[in-house]
Order: C-alpha cells, then sequence, then structure tokens
C-alpha cells in the first residue's frame, strides 16, 4: 500500500510540473489526458477514465489560472 502511494505522490509532482510548462487550453487538456492515463495504469487504474477525468482536470486549471 505505501508503494501506491509513492506512486501517486510521486505522479502528482510530475503532473504538477508539466502543467505548469504549458501555454494554451488544448497542451493543458492534452498533458493532462496524458497524465491521467499514465497515473491511473501505474497504480492499476481504468486509463480511460483516468485520461478523461485528467483532461478536464488540465483544461480547468487553465482556466482558472491554477497552474
Amino acid at each position: 500500500m505505501a508503494i501506491i502511494m509513492r506512486k501517486k505522490f510521486a505522479a502528482l509532482i510530475l503532473a504538477g510540473f508539466t502543467l505548469s510548462a504549458c501555454s494554451t487550453l488544448g497542451e493543458s487538456a492534452g498533458m493532462g489526458a496524458l497524465l491521467g492515463a499514465g497515473v491511473a495504469g501505474a497504480t492499476g487504474g481504468n486509463m480511460v477514465t483516468g485520461a478523461v477525468i485528467g483532461g478536464a482536470a488540465g483544461a480547468g486549471c487553465y482556466q482558472l489560472n491554477a497552474c
């Protein structure tokens, strides 16, 4: 269980650094989808669901100027 939590934490840090480099809505949504699928795959989740959630989170992050 601790290994999965470490993977999730590392993926979250990677996502934050990666999304901060995006300069358009499309880049943020695309990178969020890619990272969401990667995190889901690394932790045994559904990669399609991870991509949808990650894409929405990336787009929301861009719209709110949070990243």
